[in-house]
């Protein structure tokens, strides 16, 4: 994901309260004080070293995976289409995010229920093109329905493996051709739909996929990525990017790392008049 104004939450109510995906246990907690200074650091890298500009979305009691705004939904322009979580425990979260856009102008397209749709963490912009996971937790149903409010057609791609609940935990968009993919997180129509369409795949290992290495967040050509992934970090440099590894090693007990942290702000979107069309 490429940008360069960010939503973010701060940790403060941040733990794992309960169990929605296979990161999570509750017995394996993360220590509280040093997720607090890994998201400080990221901040600061953000906000100082790449100049990106970072909106505060106060977090909320009880709310702990509010952290992870990314799932908030998708803002386009002055548009903002919240989230439809599957699991109740995330629902709560939809409140407080609709609320922080309406207050700041923005229009609100909500997606009819009963489908599901988890926002950034299940539907990538690349190019002129979006790229979205369905199966766990986001229902190809809400992709068409987002694809229609947009006006920008998409690619919908299967996921198969629990661990890669979401798009963005295997799939990382860093340029209009490149992107970082785990292939064995897709269904195999979806692996040959990103072959066929994406001229310059960079292909993820298990061993770094599971160090979160596709959960990256791109700033031109800086991409923050987990620490830990070093055949990742060499073919992005061999593409001229600069690569910062940071340490998110406590919000990975709860499923997530730098993507997940971060929600785009200033994406423009296509919001053509043509009708989208679904790609599968």
């Amino acid at each position: 994901m490429s940008g360069s104004k960010f939503l973010m939450c701060a940790p403060d109510h941040f733990r794992v309260a309960y169990e929605i995906n296979p990161w999570m246990s509750l017995r394996r907690q993360p220590d509280v004080a040093l997720a607090q200074k890994q998201w400080k650091c990221f901040y600061e890298l953000l906000t100082q070293k790449l100049k990106v500009t970072v909106e505060l979305i106060p977090p909320v009691p009880l709310l702990p995976d509010m952290v992870f705004t990314a799932n908030a939904g998708m803002a386009r322009r002055k548009l903002f289409i919240p989230s439809n979580f599957r699991h109740p425990e995330r629902a709560k979260e939809e409140v407080p995010f609709t609320q922080w856009f309406r207050a700041r102008g923005y229009e609100i397209q909500m997606i009819e229920k009963p489908y599901y749709f988890e926002g950034e963490g299940d539907a990538l912009s690349m190019g002129d093109e979006l790229y979205t996971g369905y199966h766990f937790r986001s229902d190809v149903q809400s992709h068409d329905l987002v694809s229609g409010i947009l006006k920008q057609s998409y690619f919908a791609l299967e996921l198969k493996d629990k661990r890669f609940y979401h798009l963005d935990t295997c799939f990382a968009p860093v340029s209009p051709n490149t992107a970082l993919v785990f292939l064995d997180a897709f269904a195999t129509y979806a692996q040959l739909v990103i072959l066929e369409n994406i001229a310059d795949p960079i292909r993820v290992s298990e061993e770094e996929a599971l160090r979160f290495a596709c959960n990256a967040v791109v700033v031109e050509k800086d991409i923050v990525i987990p620490s830990g992934c070093p055949k990742v970090t060499a073919e992005l440099e061999q593409r001229g990017f600069t690569v910062h590894a940071t340490d998110f090693s406590e919000f990975m007990k709860a499923g997530g790392a730098a993507k997940c942290l971060v929600l785009s702000l200033d994406q423009p979107g296509t919001m053509a008049a043509e009708k989208p069309k679904l790609r599968n």
